[in-house]
């Protein structure tokens, strides 16, 4: 944190769900946030409501897919504000065809490019600053199937969450002498918009025994508010009525 107090946060996939989420609850914490995401005009209603509660946010369009854009993205950021104090790596997708039956190349190469190769830009994209400031935290949103393989998530989606968790652990080896330090963050079910990308879409009395988004948001902000000197490794979370544990065939997203 500076001496005056500014912490300033970057979420990705923050136009929806744990993005949205995250940001709002670390904005009511006094962050000021930066959202991106492929979509302008969900990440301007998330600015809206933010700063229509108090709260500072401003938005960048982005596909973490790409590097240079990913550099770019953090690069205005430092421009503007001078800083970069937390970057929450939330960006994700899946696809309808997951298993190793139906399963397409472009699939794999989408989640691929997305889920792990868009987590790791954007950690590379924050890193110079991060070590100039020798301070900082990442927060890298994996899930349940980063720690558990089950057959629903499909192979690609389990594969690059597993990837993220390592990928964690490497970062902290790394950097934790440069005052750097990474948190895997892994949700079991959570009742998102991804959600209907299932080939069986929870009802909505499955989805209310889920994890709900604002969840996440108060995991993301009491990970983001422990002092430079705690690493928080790994959080692994999960709703009380498990599905994964009780319903054989019904598993994590």
């Amino acid at each position: 944190m500076t001496k005056n107090g500014k912490r300033v946060a970057w979420v990705t996939g923050g136009g929806s769900g744990i993005g949205e989420a995250g940001a709002e609850t670390l904005a009511a914490d006094g962050w000021t946030v930066v959202v991106s995401g492929r979509r302008q005009s969900a990440l301007d209603a998330v600015v809206a409501k933010i700063n229509g509660a108090g709260g500072t946010a401003e938005a960048i369009v982005l596909d973490v897919s790409n590097a240079t854009e990913a550099q770019k993205a953090a690069d205005r950021i430092v421009a503007r504000h001078g800083r970069i104090d937390l970057l929450v790596n939330n960006a994700g997708i899946n696809v309808p065809k997951r298993s190793w039956q139906d399963m397409e190349l472009e699939g794999w190469d989408k989640l691929v490019q997305i889920n792990l190769n868009g987590v790791l830009y954007c950690m590379r994209a924050v890193l110079p600053t991060m070590r100039k400031q020798q301070d900082g935290a990442i927060i890298n949103v994996s899930s349940w199937a980063g720690r558990h393989v089950s057959k629903m998530p499909g192979p690609a989606y389990t594969t690059t969450k597993h990837a993220v968790l390592a990928l964690t652990h490497s970062f902290n080896m790394d950097e934790c002498v440069n005052g750097l330090r990474a948190c895997c963050l892994m949700p079991g079910e959570v009742a998102t918009p991804i959600l209907k990308l299932r080939p069986v879409v929870p009802s909505e009395e499955e989805q209310a025994r889920m994890l709900q988004s604002e969840d996440l948001g108060r995991t993301i902000a009491f990970i983001a508010s422990m002092p430079a000197r705690v690493c928080i490794n790994e959080v692994l979370i999960s709703p009380t009525y498990n599905r994964g544990f009780i319903q054989t065939p019904q598993s994590r997203d």
